[in-house]
């Protein structure tokens, strides 16, 4: 009996485990299973169960394992790795947030020695004023002693520059880490755990200063040798040469160096320094490289060379780094300039007395690149269609240079001045010398049997955001481009293929399609190639493509950056374009003149179009953007402009000809766009006031409803209509696209909601340009013809489902679309036909 008893405790027992084990519980693995599996993993982390079926069949260890159990196997393993990579994220993140940290406490140190040396000073001052004040009468008090300004010791033997190089060391520190300097943080650059760093501008001080302070994930002598190198990530740089390089007695090295800088508009003249750069690794290991100017002018290369040239002032600057725990390094950054404002004019001289401009262009660029280095070395930064990242930032510098070149146009790169109009100062300039081979292959080398001819010119614009204007004149090229002279531009690319402008006319079917490649960490710039779609008037060949590529670099689109440049660069390329491609870049750089107050920056709104809705708010504020635009400042920027167009020897007074009048032609364009996006800009289509809150807005939305109505026996806007400001609003906000039409025979839009434009992927000021015909495709033309007689005659009229197209060339659907007559309050004048399109979105 006990046996019987035993024995049916060990059947269930032993039932118990086979129930376990085929719950996939409790399975022990042999060190030869766990290899197999291993390395299945490795070919196949999430294995189907077929290939698990298959598994178990091909391997003799694994067949007393159910396939449920080793799908519980391989989501264990899976669950593993996912807590290993996260707890190694978590890690990461933890260094980046000490050493941050430490760095945020350095700086809060800093400032409480920076408060206590003011509180000093300000004491010893009021003792200073009740001495002055007890003793008016003391004669002696007349004379006031003065500190002798500082002077570079000897530099014409190594013994003096040592000494002029630990000067430079000692005051570049108190810079960096010290309080030589009073830095206040840089307006918009709050630091944080996700910020780049920690960045400041100099109060007052000689001469313009910024400082940037950040973690970066590469060894201090990468990041030295990246830093050093600043034509590499200075756009302005235009060349750098070592004239000397010894060796210092403590193991550090002394460089002489001639720095050419360019100019950024065509309306000052570029700089150049000649300076001492001295590197040296302290006692505590940090590495320090530092550069201040020499005196003189005769240093350098030969006068001719320099005569284009301004020489300006370096004072003590350079880089701090130091290892820091866990892997990395934190970095130092100063740039401490004397720009020579004086040698510009007038109203460009805060671009030359502004730290924030400094700041933005050499401190944080320089920051900026290192991390955006270190962040590619980790393969942190996915990179599209095959395009390494050192190739797209080749790109990215090459259009940047070309037209940097373009403005400057130097005169020992073979630039000319051809011509010059005094009333719209219109340059025209050509280099004959110039190829399109700027890469050492010279495979891809085009020879130009003329040379490249450039227009240019600069002007000053007001009352309208650098970013804004470039994010436009990216996404409305239509507006300001001509398809013609892009085509003539293109044809840069084929040998012996250059005709003058108009033999060839291509009409623009209005499609911009722009494909990105590459950006920065941080958004600030974007790297891509537009196609423009177009066709051939002629009928024999007008099934060909005319399509042209554009290779763009956009950046300064974010409102917030102070003190930055906005550029929109773009240079005709190969749709097949390799690695060495030759660019001839044209474009765009706005440059603030005049810092924007953070009550300014709050009142711009990112899209020009939101304006509207910002000033339809209920109560008080309704109209708060026409009460308080114009106590606004005045927004100051200075736009130049540059075409690059190649020309044959024969063809060069016809190809100086068009570009003049091209670049002029922009020049309008632009101002006309400029003066339509600033915050005072006209309104299209419902009055010329400046509140878009307007009668003539209200009474125009009144119409639109009310006509509605009468036509279709049901409200527009339910469910029971507004009235008053926020009727407006109401079909603002409304979700179908409503859009108005003026009744001509070339019937052209007046009015749009905010899902209108959205739809045609325009804004307000950009409505008027667009047709009714425009916006839809060959079939909804067909369509409309019979509709569009039925709605003249009867005021309403039902479209049925179909496709329209945006500004931008993008298909947009709709369920329905519904045209009715807008009747004025008579109700007997028609004043404009309206449409809402239904349920739309883009295919």
């Amino acid at each position: 009996m006990a046996m019987a008893v035993a024995q049916h405790r060990e059947s269930s027992s032993g039932s118990n485990i086979n129930k376990h084990l085929d719950n996939g519980k409790y399975v022990r693995y042999t060190a030869e299973q766990v290899e197999a599996l291993e390395r299945v993993y490795a070919e196949c982390p999430k294995p189907s169960s077929l290939r698990r079926q298959q598994l178990i069949r091909e391997c003799p260890i694994l067949s007393n394992i159910e396939p449920k159990q080793i799908k519980v196997w391989f989501q264990n393993r899976r669950c593993r790795d996912k807590q290993k990579t996260e707890a190694s994220r978590l890690q990461t993140v933890n260094r980046k947030l000490n050493a941050m940290n430490k760095l945020l406490m350095e700086e809060n140190d800093r400032l409480q020695k920076q408060v206590s040396q003011l509180v000093n000073e300000n004491g010893y001052m009021k003792q200073q004023l009740h001495t002055v004040n007890a003793s008016t009468n003391d004669a002696s008090c007349d004379s006031v002693v003065t500190t002798p300004p500082h002077s570079l010791k000897d530099a014409n033997n190594p013994a003096g520059l040592l000494s002029i190089a630990e000067g430079t060391l000692k005051e570049f520190l108190s810079k960096a880490t010290g309080t030589a300097v009073d830095w206040v943080q840089m307006p918009g650059m709050k630091p944080g755990p996700d910020s780049v760093g920690i960045f400041a501008i100099s109060q007052s001080c000689s001469g313009v200063a910024a400082r940037a302070c950040g973690l970066v994930s590469l060894e201090p002598t990468k990041i030295a040798e990246i830093l050093k190198d600043r034509p590499s990530w200075f756009r302005d740089c235009r060349n750098l040469e070592v004239f000397t390089m010894f060796r210092a007695g403590n193991g550090g090295t002394i460089e002489l160096i001639y720095t050419q800088m360019f100019a950024p508009t065509t309306l000052a003249p570029a700089r150049d320094f000649w300076t001492l750069r001295y590197t040296t690794t302290l006692e505590n290991g940090s590495l320090v490289v530092c550069e201040r100017s020499l005196s003189g002018s005769g240093a350098g290369p030969n006068a001719a060379a320099a005569a284009q040239f301004v020489r300006a002032e370096m004072l003590p600057s350079g880089y701090f780094i130091r290892s820091c725990e866990g892997g990395g390094s934190i970095v130092h950054i100063v740039d401490h300039l004397n720009l020579e404002a004086w040698s510009v004019p007038e109203v460009l001289r805060p671009l030359y007395e502004s730290s924030k401009v400094v700041a933005q262009k050499m401190t944080i660029a320089a920051l900026r690149y290192v991390r955006q280095i270190a962040q590619e070395t980790s393969g942190e930064v996915v990179y599209g269609p095959g395009r390494q990242p050192a190739v797209l930032r080749t790109f990215s510098q090459r259009l940047s240079r070309g037209f940097n070149d373009a403005i400057n146009g130097f005169n020992d790169d073979g630039w000319s001045i051809m011509n010059c109009d005094g009333a719209e100062d219109v340059i025209i300039a050509i280099n004959s010398n110039k190829s399109l081979n700027s890469t050492p292959n010279p495979v891809n080398a085009l020879p130009l049997l003329g040379g490249v001819l450039c227009a240019k010119a600069s002007m000053l614009i007001q009352n309208v955001s650098p970013a804004v204007l470039v994010r436009f004149l990216r996404e409305h090229r239509s507006e300001w481009a001509d398809f013609n002279v892009d085509a003539y531009s293109a044809a840069s690319l084929k040998a012996g293929s250059y005709a003058y402008p108009g033999m060839r006319p291509t009409r623009f079917t209005g499609s911009q399609i722009i494909m990105p490649l590459g950006h920065t960490i941080e958004h600030e710039e974007l790297l891509e190639v537009v196609r423009l779609e177009g066709h051939s008037f002629a009928e024999d060949n007008a099934f060909l493509s005319r399509d042209i590529h554009l290779l763009q670099l956009c950046s300064g689109i974010d409102e917030n950056a102070v003190g930055g440049c906005s550029e929109l660069l773009f240079a005709p390329i190969n749709e097949m374009f390799p690695d060495d491609a030759p660019l001839l870049p044209s474009g765009f750089r706005v440059i603030p003149l005049d810092t924007k107050s953070s009550d300014t920056q709050d009142s711009l709104a990112t899209n020009r179009t939101l304006d509207l809705t910002s000033s339809l708010e209920p109560g008080p504020a309704t109209n708060h953007i026409a009460v308080d635009a114009p106590s606004c400042p005045n927004i100051r920027s200075v736009l130049t402009i540059a075409f690059q167009f190649p020309f044959d020897s024969n063809l060069e007074d016809n190809v100086a000809n068009m570009a003049h009048q091209y670049v002029r032609s922009v020049i309008s364009s632009v101002q006309r766009i400029a003066i339509a996006i600033s915050p005072s800009g006209l309104i299209p289509a419902v009055g010329p006031k400046q509140s878009p809150s307007s009668p003539e807005a209200l009474t125009l939305a009144h119409w639109i409803c009310r006509s509605y109505s009468y036509h279709l026996g049901a409200e527009l806007l339910r469910p029971e209509p507004p009235v008053g400001d926020s009727l407006l609003k109401s079909l603002w906000q409304h979700q179908d696209a409503i859009l108005c039409c003026s009744l001509k025979s070339l019937p052209v839009m007046i009015f749009a909601n905010q899902a209108g434009l959205d739809m045609l992927e325009t804004t307000l000021m950009a409505l008027q340009d667009i047709t009714l015909d425009k916006i839809f495709d060959e079939t909804g033309r067909k369509t409309l013809c019979p509709d569009f007689a039925k709605l003249m005659q009867e005021g309403l009229a039902y479209l049925p489902a179909g496709i329209c197209m945006s500004t931008m060339g993008r298909h947009v659907s709709y369920e329905q679309a519904v045209a009715w007559k807008v009747l004025e309050a008579d109700e007997s004048t028609v004043h404009c036909l309206a449409f809402s399109f239904v349920n739309w979105s883009f295919v």
